[in-house]
């Protein structure tokens, strides 16, 4: 019997701790450069942030300074341990759509160049990416931290907060 049962947790425990990858996107950084999510870099984690609703934008932006100087510019206390890129995707659905342009360029102007190289805006129908990824809120900004294979490893929803940036922080200290 117990041989048996190890047996069966053998096969279902991978399955059990599989983890979810990314869903494939494309969008544009406010100089023009085209990014392709998830990196599938040799070294480090990728930081998606995504906000689809009109509440979320300004959510959002509440994490660019406090992301950008601990995951990035290394200002936390465990931050040189580890590589991470960030990138802030605001989404525009529906009749938001239209609001493309005018955010990419009030973004240009408002934002220090180094945080706005990250935004990434995405032109295609993500209604698709929303529900695989589960983003049922639409007035909150979602944040998932990828591997270099595009698993994820940690999501966190949201306003800014302390607690959330370490939940974010934490699988890349491992």
């Amino acid at each position: 019997m117990r041989h048996s049962l190890f047996i069966l947790f053998a096969i279902i425990a991978p399955v059990l701790c599989a983890q979810a990858v990314f869903p494939e996107m494309e969008g544009e950084t406010t100089d023009g450069t085209t990014v392709s999510l998830p990196l599938h870099s040799a070294e480090g984690y990728t930081i998606v942030a995504l906000a689809y609703g009109k509440k979320a934008e300004p959510l959002l932006e509440t994490w660019y300074g406090p992301a950008y100087s601990r995951l990035i510019a290394k200002n936390g206390l465990f931050a040189s341990t580890y590589h991470a890129e960030l990138f802030l995707v605001p989404i525009f659905v529906g009749l938001n759509r239209s609001a493309y342009g005018t955010s990419m360029n009030r973004l240009r102007k408002a934002v220090d160049p180094e945080i706005a190289r990250r935004v990434l805006f995405v032109k295609d129908d993500v209604k698709d990416l929303i529900n695989i990824l589960g983003m049922t809120n639409k007035d909150i900004p979602y944040f998932f931290v990828l591997d270099k294979d595009g698993r994820i490893l940690e999501h966190v929803s949201g306003p800014y907060s302390v607690d959330r940036l370490d939940a974010l922080e934490a699988p890349m200290l491992n």
